[in-house]
């Protein structure tokens, strides 16, 4: 993330207790990198959060309803 521009500042990854991740081949990066760039817009159409539950289900990653974070107000 760091070659990309990217940091942990940006994110505000700072204070939080957890986090979540998914590792994506190389042949993807670029289309990982244009999503990344492109979020803020992206999340005009749908929340970032219902897009992590979509995520966990599409790969089958259990989890439970309650670690899973409040939508920011």
């Amino acid at each position: 993330m760091h070659n990309l521009g990217l940091s942990v500042q940006r994110f505000g990854l700072f204070g939080q207790k957890g986090f979540g991740c998914f590792s994506y081949s190389h042949s993807h990066v670029d289309a990982v990198y244009h999503y990344i760039r492109n979020q803020e817009k992206h999340h005009q159409r749908i929340s970032f959060r219902e897009e992590y539950i979509s995520m966990l289900e599409k790969f089958e990653v259990d989890y439970d309803e309650r670690f899973i974070f409040e939508e920011l107000k």
